[in-house]
């Protein structure tokens, strides 16, 4: 009877602890989370968007696990009675210059086979009336769901057939051991003779304790969010992005109304100075020292210092952040947000500056690591879970 032990109790960890107990219904499944509740981090603090893959390059895993985790997760969440809606989204172009961007966007999504409508701006405005759009690209299968509630359900489905999810258990080493791996913690060893790595904004850390040397450091970006007002809400019916810009490595502010029916707004992104900073004033010494000695942070901030000083000023005055909302919806004004939170994005870097841009897995003996899981992991976590499971096979 093998035994798997999943270290990080996110929404990918927890998918792949239920795949376990889908495939091996013989084995044993321990998840480790060093907090007192799952979906502590990336999980609980995202828009709980169900992405439908537009962004991501044809063929790559981005673009097919994204796809078939939208359908799959709608299928979860109808399964097991959690609230999700397919709400569509509309990306949108507010001036001439990003029409060619907008265009490429509709062209990639036709390549990933979904179902786009581009539209001028007054069909657009049928869909979302205060929205200030010249062109729009129409993206019907987005929909929205609550992530945190989705690893509760996991986590039971887990318990249910034999599983361990332990709370507040800290990793704290790894050892080869024969054929096994000893997963030391602060309640006592764990023995693995399979061992899944979805720490996180702690993946690499992981990694590393296990001897292996990744190419690629987390480097923590915080994503503020603002939430309309309750009497403000009716200025946006789904969701409603900018046509991001390739030169840069985030989406953008957008709007998103939430199942709960409240519409948040952001995120923006900064550098966090802590793997788990929520704010300026988290700040973590041995985090920043980790940030600061690894050369691939330096050489991006070269090529992007401008936009993260933009984002900066947009992260310390609401002003600012209204104004780039009244882009997308120009009706809204700095009286009509008001604070809703941060997450912290953990954002994989290799050495030469260059984001991980794909989901990015590496093995080892007994031993799958998932280093970079960023948007769409959530959409994707059933089907990064299969992908995970099948490393032991092969």
């Amino acid at each position: 009877m093998a035994r798997y032990v999943v270290i990080g109790g996110g929404i990918v960890g927890l998918a792949t602890a239920h795949r376990i107990t889908l495939d091996y219904p013989d084995a044993t499944v321990t998840v480790l989370e060093k907090e007192p509740r799952v979906a502590a981090h990336q999980t609980g603090h995202n828009s709980g968007v169900i992405h439908a893959g537009v962004y991501y390059r044809p063929g790559s895993l981005k673009a097919t696990m994204c796809r078939s985790g939208q359908a799959s997760m709608l299928e979860f969440c109808a399964e097991h009675g959690i609230a999700a809606r397919v709400t569509g989204k509309l990306i949108v172009a507010t001036d001439s210059a990003e029409l060619p961007r907008l265009r490429a966007l509709h062209e990639r999504s036709l390549a990933n086979g979904l179902p786009v409508t581009l539209l001028d701006g007054d069909r657009a405005r049928e869909y979302e009336p205060h929205v200030a759009a010249v062109e729009a690209l129409h993206v019907a299968s987005t929909g929205i769901v609550d992530y945190a509630e989705v690893c509760r359900v996991l986590a039971d489905l887990v318990v249910k057939v034999g599983g361990e999810v332990r709370l507040g258990v800290r990793v704290t080493g790894l050892r080869r051991d024969g054929a096994t791996t000893v997963v030391q913690t602060t309640s006592g060893d764990v023995v693995a003779d399979r061992l899944v790595n979805c720490a996180g904004l702690h993946s690499d850390r992981i990694a590393r304790l296990a001897g292996l040397s990744p190419d690629a450091r987390i480097i923590p970006f915080r994503g503020e969010y603002f939430e309309l007002r309750e009497d403000r809400r009716d200025l946006v019916n789904g969701l409603i992005y900018p046509v991001p810009d390739p030169q840069f490595p985030f989406l953008g502010v957008h709007l998103t109304r939430m199942v709960d029916g409240s519409v948040h707004a952001g995120p923006n992104a900064v550098l966090a100075l802590a793997r788990e900073g929520y704010g300026w004033s988290r700040i973590r010494p041995r985090d920043v020292v980790d940030e600061v000695a690894w050369p691939g942070l330096w050489r991006l901030a070269r090529r992007h210092w401008a936009y993260g000083l933009t984002e900066v000023r947009r992260s310390l005055s609401r002003t600012r952040f209204a104004a780039s909302l009244a882009r997308l919806v120009p009706e809204l004004t700095t009286a009509d947000i008001v604070p809703s939170g941060a997450g912290v994005r953990a954002q994989a870097i290799r050495a030469d500056g260059a984001l991980v841009d794909d989901f990015l897995i590496e093995r080892a003996p007994g031993q799958v690591h998932v280093l970079n899981a960023p948007s769409p992991a959530a959409t994707s976590s059933l089907e990064i879970a299969r992908h995970i499971v099948a490393q032991f096979d092969e």
